[in-house]
């Protein structure tokens, strides 16, 4: 197999590093079909190097599982005896894809949903600061000139807010001071009886 120093290049940057996970992802399917996986993935290799142009390969990843995939296909057409039905089999050869899981997707919009709150519960000019910093990516400097305040009061407020964020998100949404309520009202609970049991109903 022959191709440009360009080509090379850009096969070691975009494409080796999926090799891995390319064998990984054929061997079952591979060997359900009597193929061999080296043999896959070197004419993989060689289409990859033989195509004119790969400007339009946004997804390099994707774009290697795709030409094996064709590959396996085409082997399966060539083979006398096919030991897999290509139709009934289909999804045995779906591509990995590079999404998340819906579960994760979930999770995360429900953290986001949390972080928002917590946000939207600061106070107005811890708020303000933040947004500005945080979300619209201004300086300290720009975040004061917008407000009319000094940098240093910006830097208060801005520690102030992380640290009302991270007592918040970090706690499930409770403060410190609700936190250690919530811990000496069960405490309270559990100890209401001289005698050390819990007063039965």
């Amino acid at each position: 197999m022959s191709f440009s120093r360009e080509r090379a290049a850009w096969l070691g940057r975009n494409v080796y590093p999926y090799e891995a996970a390319l064998r990984q992802w054929l061997r079952p399917r591979a060997a359900s079909a009597g193929l061999e996986v080296d043999n896959i993935v070197q004419e993989t290799y060689a289409i990859l190097a033989s195509i004119n142009q790969v400007d339009h390969i946004r997804n390099p990843r994707t774009y290697m599982f795709e030409v094996a995939k064709s590959v396996v296909l085409q082997s399966l057409r060539r083979a006398k005896v096919v030991t897999i039905d290509i139709e009934a089999n289909a999804q045995v050869l779906d591509i990995p894809e590079d999404a998340p899981s819906p579960e994760r997707v979930v999770a995360d919009r429900q953290e986001l949903l949390r972080v928002s709150a917590a946000i939207a519960a600061l106070p107005d000019r811890c708020r303000e600061v933040f947004t500005l910093r945080k979300v619209e990516g201004l300086s300290q400097r720009e975040t004061a000139q917008a407000l009319g305040i000094a940098e240093s009061t910006i830097e208060k407020h801005m520690v102030k807010a992380l640290a009302l964020l991270t007592n918040a998100i970090g706690r499930g949404g409770n403060s410190r001071d609700a936190s250690s309520r919530l811990r000496e009202q069960r405490d309270d609970s559990n100890t209401s009886d001289p005698s050390g049991r819990r007063e039965r109903a």
